[in-house]
């Protein structure tokens, strides 16, 4: 694959090249190493294009997974507790993760166990490969990335997306990166408010 065209949200890139620049170069290696044509093996079921061959998100993923393994990113998970309170949930935000299950129990509620998970982390810098449901884009930006900065956890996210020409190959409600980078544009200058760099890619 080759990156087609990438967007530096709040001088995320220039961070990567100042700070992390080998991972930075870890990501570039990795996504040209997937061969996308090999991953082409889908067969279509949709109505609008039966039969039709097309590129495979779960073999994408795969090829994804087992480059940026072999250079040591590994998944990351956040677990934290929550409640229904409010209140108590601003106070306890910011404390451990025992510390905000014995302050919920202390008060009388109920504490449920969440977590937020990345698949990729090193060094600081978190990766997500988005080939599903245009929806999981949203969830990684401004839920994944966000708070794993939020936390202390990264200092940067990097979000790699179909470009629309190999989304137009691929099953129907795919995310691609014109759409998200337009998501990213209409919020604002600082929002998401976490450094981020979207990468489209092709085959």
């Amino acid at each position: 694959m080759r990156i087609e065209a990438k967007y530096s949200h709040l001088n995320g890139e220039e961070y990567l090249l100042v700070h992390r620049k080998q991972l930075w170069d870890e990501v570039k290696e990795v996504i040209v190493e997937v061969d996308a044509m090999a991953c082409r093996t889908k067969v279509s079921r949709e109505k609008t294009m039966p039969g039709k061959m097309l590129f495979s998100p779960t073999d994408m993923n795969r090829a994804f997974k087992d480059g940026l393994k072999a250079r040591g990113w590994s998944e990351r998970r956040s677990t934290f507790w929550l409640t229904a309170d409010e209140k108590l949930m601003r106070g306890i935000y910011g404390l451990s993760e025992k510390e905000q299950k014995r302050a919920i129990e202390e008060a009388g509620h109920e504490p449920i166990m969440s977590y937020n998970q990345t698949d990729f982390v090193k060094e600081r810098v978190a990766v997500e490969v988005q080939f599903g449901k245009y929806a999981f884009v949203a969830h990684d930006l401004f839920v994944k990335h966000l708070s794993f900065y939020v936390s202390d956890i990264i200092d940067v996210g990097v979000e790699i997306l179909p470009m629309k020409e190999l989304e137009r190959e691929m099953s129907s409600g795919v995310a691609y990166y014109e759409r998200d980078l337009l998501n990213v544009l209409r919020q604002g200058r600082g929002v998401p408010a976490v450094p981020l760099v979207l990468v489209g890619v092709t085959p």
